[in-house]
């Protein structure tokens, strides 16, 4: 293992890179459950997924890199290889502030990405994966984001992937005074319906638990309807614009829950896909995806990047940060386990010289006390070595420390060291002598 403490890798599939089929085959269950997949691999120590609608990401902790690498590729299994993004250690980091911060959103700069990135933190603390790395690596992400959006006008006048839907809506049928549904009453439901509330005819919400659908519909500036989703047949012949996004593993709208609904514009937010691929053969119903909000979020791309500019400066010295944060401590690890070590053999010398003679308290003082300053004079180098080695990476230096000196590392057990028997008896009593020497010439 390295330095005791693992190794991060990382991959990731968006709606960047990928279709919305080959995103579809990277979803998972929930991210719970992914992460429990993920541990259930012997080498993984740690692990983190992130499941949004435009993004599935892995993050685990590993002995090495070529581990994490093997066991994210058999979690990723299905997915074409070239719109999988395989991260190192320090690409994990980098991009999982790049993610909190809203640069790799298809909408730049959303704040729904922040509160995915916390509850997939929630998430995979719950299934027991996080650990030292990546929690110093998910909350500094966090940091990062909440930084982003208050010191930087990254998402100023924000908009979300669902007004995005709105817009599109918008642009190619118009919603103003329409009837218009939304399926779903998560955040992206929400944020749809908010956008479309004070403009449309009439709106109607949808939500498999009623209730939620009724919470969100008193929520808004305009008269909303509920329905439940087995009324969704009559309530789409009614609605010419339908935004749906569902957390639902199953289609919503079959081919024939609108086959008779006349003309229909259905923009599907939804990972996986709300909406059955045949419904596009209907001739009076069009379907936009994720793939088709392309335009929409390439002009707010555009609008965004002085402000990008501002969080890419942000993160490279928070990245930096983090890096040193990450080397000081493994190295404080190697030269705790020096010490410690050093101490049992101090303990032990000490006790062999005061068991040799009868001394008062004011002699056992000056035994303990010559000691502890042999002990700090003879390790201040290897210490000063043990930090210039992690400040210049030299991880096999680190590891070979804690080899000889952390009785942890490799299982080993600390048995042997705790007795001193690797000392040989003739050097453990020249060195009681000498104690002795150095009491009698006061």
């Amino acid at each position: 293992m390295t330095v005791g403490t693992g190794v991060i890798s990382g991959a990731s599939v968006d709606i960047d890179r990928a279709t919305v089929d080959e995103l579809e085959a990277a979803t998972v269950e929930s991210q719970r459950a992914g992460v429990e997949r993920l541990l259930s691999v012997p080498a993984v120590e740690e692990a983190y997924v992130l499941q949004t609608c435009n993004r599935v990401e892995a993050y685990v902790v590993t002995g090495d890199g070529h581990d994490g690498r093997a066991a994210l590729a058999a979690f990723f299994e299905g997915v074409p290889g070239d719109v999988l993004v395989e991260l190192g250690h320090e690409e994990s980091l980098r991009h999982l502030m790049r993610v909190a911060a809203g640069l790799e959103s298809l909408v730049v700069g959303e704040d729904q990405i922040l509160g995915q990135v916390g509850d997939a933190y929630e998430d995979a603390r719950a299934a027991g994966g996080v650990g030292r790395l990546l929690e110093e690596g998910v909350t500094k992400a966090i940091h990062v984001g909440e930084r982003a959006r208050t010191e930087t006008a990254i998402n100023e006048g924000s908009v979300s992937l669902a007004s995005a839907a709105v817009t599109l809506a918008d642009e190619e049928v118009g919603v103003d005074d329409a009837e218009a549904l939304v399926v779903g009453a998560g955040e992206m439901g929400r944020l749809a319906a908010q956008s479309l509330a004070t403009r449309v005819g009439h709106l109607y919400v949808a939500n498999r638990t009623v209730e939620r659908a009724e919470h969100l519909a008193e929520t808004l500036d305009a008269d909303a309807t509920v329905v439940e989703l087995g009324d969704l047949d009559e309530t789409v012949e009614r609605a010419a614009v339908v935004v749906t996004a569902t957390g639902s593993t199953d289609y919503v709208f079959e081919k024939s829950t609108v086959s008779d609904t006349g003309e229909t514009f259905v923009v599907d937010i939804a990972q996986p896909r709300d909406v059955q691929p045949t419904v596009t053969e209907l001739p009076d119903v069009t379907v936009r995806d994720l793939d088709a909000l392309q335009t929409v979020t390439d002009e707010n791309r555009a609008q965004r990047a002085e402000a990008a500019t501002a969080v890419e400066e942000m993160i490279d010295v928070e990245f930096e940060h983090l890096l040193a944060q990450y080397k000081r401590k493994r190295a404080d690890r190697v030269i705790s386990a020096m010490y410690e070590s050093a101490e049992r053999v101090k303990a032990q010398e000490v006790e062999t010289a005061l068991d040799k003679g009868d001394f008062d308290e004011s002699q056992r003082e000056v035994i303990e006390a010559m000691a502890d300053a042999v002990v700090n004079q003879l390790l201040a180098a290897p210490t000063k070595s043990l930090r210039d080695a992690a400040e210049e990476d030299d991880w096999s230096t680190i590891n070979t420390a804690l080899q000889l000196f952390d009785p942890e590392f490799g299982g080993e057990s600390d048995s042997e060291t705790a007795d001193g028997d690797e000392i040989p008896k003739h050097l453990r009593d020249q060195m009681a002598d000498a104690v002795f020497d150095q009491l009698g010439d006061d």
